[in-house]
């Protein structure tokens, strides 16, 4: 990059910013408060409130309607007050991943969000990148663009500056396949040539989760429960009585009990704020809905490199000579006297010449130290670089053809896969039986082998393909990229888990199998690219269902597995970092870029990002997401049991033809009550000990499958026994006084519904056991605490507070009536548990 060019100036890149606004395609519009609210008052359960307002109105009941408006203002503020946090996650995730470039301001180069680039800004291209703006080529190194996107075209274009100066354009959108680059940027945002092609792309909506299909096929199944429910309860009262508009009233107040309006809201909070929780663990969760999804992954397909290893690649053997001799660096990276012969120098030398000048691959990079510990008086570099044959599915080799001098001869260098180079090479069957025997001896130590080949050119035109020179064989080099550390542990909580671990790789067979056993893999056979190319669909997926090494996968090969092991039926979550990753990336169930090394195609491809590319986190994002849905099961459970209870008590006093217990308001104040308690109180709750002992869930079940419904049933039955019990206790109280008051029948009911939730909650965040669970540390237990007690607190003040007592209808409580609804309320539910234990029937809870 010429150090003359200093790019625009932070002042005036700031006044562009706020000018023409940032550089963002159809920008995700953050919904605001007054939409929310608007959103919020759509759904079935505020329209009920809200009618009924209306209606305590029309009657007279101003009291009443007075009321019951400032609790559906409690109720949607609560709502609002859980979504925003949710909506705070979401936020703070997107800025975590955001997309950043280098940007040369005031001659310093920066860093910025890809979004606060500017028109005039130079920002640099890299291999892997993704190009941020439209803008002109002011330099370029052999620089090679994949433009598909915009053209269709699916091989790379080649971008450089011509001798006139006149700059080649470059597209938002695209991708740096190879080289590098500076541009200077000309049009941003929608109005770039992406951005006036997709300007719809804002009006697209994404498709709905499975889990969100299945809970909304369950809430209509309900509300149409409900809605007959309530024709049921108004034909009832109102020919009972002949007042219709009280009647409607009962009627509202039956379908609020029935409608679970719960399960969009624990559907949004649990998947945000379980992302959320993941950014602390360096994963960046992208797209909110593979939460879902990560947890139940049954074959995880991971890189060798970078995500089993640590990618941190050295030299640490080379292989010369007609009769190959054989040198090993020592424990300290340092080599022996006989690295100086000139035939080991000359391996070093071809293979920095078969690289990048400024390598992005961390193979390269080793050579390129290695050429600074062999090489330290090289001029290699004042050598110029006229012509590349990049690395390809059809040759596993690249080579790249160089001026060393004038009236010299072009020296074109090679390297790549032993057998690639062999073939280059055109290597006699004897000479390449001695090399396979040397090969073999360096990969079965684990080293990742590369051969290295030279050749000379006379001048272009150049041939094309790399097979047309005349190379000669130079020898091998064996690179060490060491075991990370948690690898083993992470795979042995795999298998626990029932999670298949695959483990796929560029690399030849004996190298994948050694570092797969210091894995702690059980190794089998390893399938090969070349092997995989013969086989059929069924011949493939029989070869997987029993394979945990994949050795000399191509990019494209890798789409191929992916896309075989989901036709068998497998959720498979698969690792990718490079461009030719997003396919497989795309096609996984969840696909999982890496942070530190991944390009940005990778990681716009994934639905996950890992900030360390380390593989333990994977497991961590399995053991989440394991952890959510288990969380999240149990809230559905809790709120399918609990409205059970609410249910009956709006519906069987009409049914009996007794005055009606619960009117709306009634209905607003528990869910006062029952909204934090399916969120708050269960969301956080630590996960059980023998989480990752489990096969992963059936992600075709029902997210309350029968057994679950009946268990669900059962518990919302005895916490409605309880609360009968309360009402028959209530009726004694008053038998030889006369008439019982609606008001203390109504207090005491309600006391007894909130001491039987304290049990449910406790019976539900416990699964199946037989009685309640009392908190255990942590903080989701805290909060469960919390939340029951403030409810009780809630309901005490209800009763005891004279103006609150009498605009609910309410009456205050004597001690006895009031410790009789405390303990009546949960007895059913403890009692009825405890008879499940005892006759052997576990469902029961």
């Amino acid at each position: 990059m010429s150090s003359q060019r200093i790019g625009l100036r932070q002042a005036d890149a700031l006044q562009r910013l706020a000018l023409e606004g940032p550089n963002e395609i159809g920008p995700a519009q953050g919904r605001s408060w007054l939409r929310r609210c608007m959103c919020l008052l759509a759904e079935p359960i505020f329209v009920l409130l809200l009618a009924a307002v209306a209606i305590y109105l029309v009657l007279g009941d101003w009291g009443e309607g007075l009321t019951l408006a400032v609790f559906v203002l409690a109720v949607l503020g609560l709502t609002l007050l859980q979504e925003g946090r949710a909506d705070r996650s979401i936020e703070a995730l997107r800025q975590l991943s955001e997309h950043r470039v280098q940007v040369l301001r005031d001659g310093q180069l920066q860093e910025w969000p890809a979004r606060e680039i500017v028109r005039g800004d130079w920002v640099l291209l890299a291999e892997g990148r993704r190009i941020a703006a439209d803008g002109l080529l002011l330099e370029a190194d052999h620089l090679q663009v994949d433009e598909s996107l915009l053209t269709g075209e699916s091989e790379p274009v080649t971008k450089q500056v011509q001798a006139s100066g006149k700059a080649a354009r470059v597209f938002f959108g695209t991708h740096v396949v190879r080289g590098q680059g500076l541009m200077e940027v000309q049009a941003t945002g929608e109005r770039t040539e992406f951005g006036r092609i997709g300007q719809s792309l804002g009006q697209i909506r994404p498709q709905p989760t499975p889990l969100q299909t299945q809970t909304a096929r369950l809430v209509r199944v309900l509300a149409w429960v409900a809605l007959l429910l309530c024709a049921a309860m108004v034909l009832i009262e109102g020919l009972r009585t002949g007042s219709w508009l009280p009647a409607l009233l009962v009627g509202i107040a039956a379908v609020m009990a029935m409608l679970p309006e719960e399960y969009p809201v624990v559907l949004t909070i649990f998947p945000a704020l379980g992302a959320h929780r993941l950014a602390r663990e360096g994963v960046l969760v992208r797209r909110i809905e593979a939460i879902e999804t990560l947890g139940a992954t049954t074959v995880l397909c991971a890189d060798k490199t970078g995500t089993i290893t640590q990618n941190r690649m050295a030299v640490q053997m080379m292989a010369v000579g007609d009769q190959p001799e054989l040198l090993r660096c020592d424990a300290s990276g340092d080599w022996p006297p006989q690295a100086l012969a000139p035939a080991f120098h000359q391996i070093a030398e071809h293979a920095i010449l078969a690289s990048l000048i400024e390598p992005f691959d961390p193979m390269e990079q080793a050579f390129h130290r290695l050429g600074r510990t062999m090489l330290p008086e090289s001029r290699l570099h004042d050598w110029q670089l006229v012509h590349s044959y990049p690395l390809s599915s059809g040759l596993r080799a690249m080579s790249q053809v160089w001026r060393a001098g004038d009236g010299q001869a072009h020296v074109v260098s090679a390297k790549g896969a032993p057998e690639a180079v062999m073939d280059l090479c055109h290597m006699p069957s004897a000479q390449r039986a001695q090399w396979q025997g040397v090969l073999e001896q360096m990969a079965a130590e684990g080293l990742r082998v590369l051969a290295v080949a030279r050749s000379e050119h006379p001048d272009a035109p150049w041939p094309q393909s790399a097979h047309d020179f005349n190379f000669e064989w130079i020898g091998l080099i064996g690179l060490a990229d060491p075991l990370r550390p948690q690898v083993p542990q992470a795979m042995a909580q795999c298998r626990r888990a029932g999670v298949r671990v695959i483990m796929i790789t560029g690399d030849h067979p004996a190298t994948a199998r050694v570092i797969a056993a210091q894995a702690g893999m059980a190794v089998g056979q390893v399938l090969c690219g070349d092997e995989l190319d013969g086989l059929s669909e069924l011949e493939l997926g029989a070869r997987l269902r029993s394979t945990s090494v994949c050795a000399r996968i191509s990019p494209q090969q890798k789409l191929r597995i992916v896309q075989t092991l989901a036709g068998l039926g497998e959720i498979v979550t698969m690792t990718g970092d490079g461009v030719n990753d997003a396919p497989a990336l795309r096609a996984a169930h969840v696909g999982v870029a890496m942070g530190q090394r991944g390009t940005d195609v990778a990681r716009e491809a994934a639905s996950v990002v890992l900030v360390d590319d380390d593989f333990g986190s994977i497991v961590r994002g399995i053991r989440t997401g394991r952890r959510i849905y288990s969380n999240l099961h149990k809230s559905m459970g809790y709120i399918f049991a609990v409205h059970l209870p609410i249910a009956g008590m709006a519906a069987l006093p009409v049914v009996l033809a007794l005055p009606p217990l619960l009117l709306p308001l009634h209905i607003a104040l528990i869910e006062l009550i029952v909204d934090p308690a399916c969120s708050l109180a269960f969301e956080g709750e630590p996960e059980e000990a023998d989480l990752m002992d489990r096969p992963p869930r059936d992600t075709r079940s029902a997210l309350l499958d029968a057994g679950a419904m009946a268990r669900a049933s059962v518990q919302g039955l005895l916490l409605l026994g309880g609360i009968a019990l309360a009402y028959g206790a209530s009726l004694q109280t008053w038998a030889a006084e006369g008439p019982v008051p609606a008001e203390h029948t109504r207090a005491m009911v309600l006391m007894a519904f909130v001491a039987g939730n304290v049990a449910l909650v406790m019976v539900s965040k416990a699964g199946e056991v037989s009685v309640p669970a009392w908190p255990r540390s942590g903080p989701g237990n805290w909060a469960a605490v919390a939340v029951m007690a403030s409810a009780l607190a809630a309901v005490a003040l209800a009763i005891y507070q004279p103006a609150l007592a009498s605009a609910l209808q309410l009456r205050a409580l004597d001690t006895l009536s009031a410790a009789t609804a405390l303990i009546c309320g949960p007895a059913g539910l403890i009692l009825g548990l405890m008879a499940g234990r005892r006759v052997s029937r576990p469902w029961l809870c």
